[in-house]
């Protein structure tokens, strides 16, 4: 089913009760989702090896008489707008460099029947990738290039599982890549349910150890964190694991 087909579904609850009247004529909410996206489709940008960044702000111009229409449906419209948008960026690998926004405007230049949409990405398109990994709900910017994590005091992110070592496995990232290495740990660390001593840690996969779930994400954000380091030695293997080469 494609997306438009899940957005007509959605959006089906909403349209067949007391505000189905007021679609006979004019901007149908389907095209709108069409239209946004397009618009995610034509304004995505490449912008390194696995990132493509997406335009997370609209604006969809609408002439009065469909501004009216689309406003007597209030949050459902903007709630299924939203979920599209997100579903289909996830679908084709986009990212967004902050949260998504989607308004509709008023635009007495445009008419009955038709729409413009406007975007832009935050900040004007200035945005960085931070590495971040998700642990027990709560969330943890790996700001240094080596982040080591178990059960120890000692460790940099400390988890409460007796079934993890105390330093039990680290997670490496330079501002692009990421790998994760076992620290010789006593039950051993998975990778998306395999048993891995290190690996090249691809974005929003999972690494577990003991019982709890490490969740690995690559996040665009406007303002440049402080970029980690990681030693060359490091840099070498995460590519090498990356790409499928030997490991030294």
């Amino acid at each position: 089913m494609g997306l438009l087909d899940s957005f007509e579904k959605g959006l089906e609850r909403a349209v067949n009760s007391a505000f189905a009247k007021t679609f006979r004529s004019g901007i149908q909410p389907v095209e709108i989702a069409s239209a946004l996206r397009s618009e995610l489709d034509k304004k995505a940008a490449v912008v390194s090896r696995d990132r493509i960044l997406a335009p997370n702000t609209f604006t969809v111009h609408l002439a009065p008489a469909d501004d009216e229409k689309m406003g007597a449906l209030g949050g459902a419209l903007q709630h299924e707008l939203d979920t599209l948008v997100h579903k289909h960026a996830k679908s084709q690998g986009y990212s967004f460099a902050g949260p998504v926004s989607i308004s509709l405007q008023r635009d007495d230049q445009i008419a009955t029947g038709t729409l413009r949409v406007e975007s832009s990405t935050a900040q004007g398109g200035r945005v960085s990738w931070r590495g971040v990994v998700d642990i027990a709900g709560k969330r943890h910017p790996l700001v240094k290039g080596r982040t080591v994590i178990g059960r120890g005091s000692d460790a940099d992110i400390t988890i409460a599982d007796a079934g993890t070592s105390r330093k039990h496995v680290e997670i490496l990232w330079d501002g692009e890549r990421a790998m994760v290495r076992d620290l010789k740990s006593t039950n051993g660390t998975l990778l998306d349910g395999r048993k891995v001593t290190e690996a090249a840690l691809p974005p929003d996969s999972t690494v577990t150890i003991g019982r709890t779930d490490i969740v690995f994400h690559v996040i665009a954000q406007a303002a440049p964190p402080p970029k980690p380091t990681m030693t060359a030695e490091d840099a070498t293997r995460a590519y090498d694991l990356r790409d499928g080469g030997p490991l030294s």
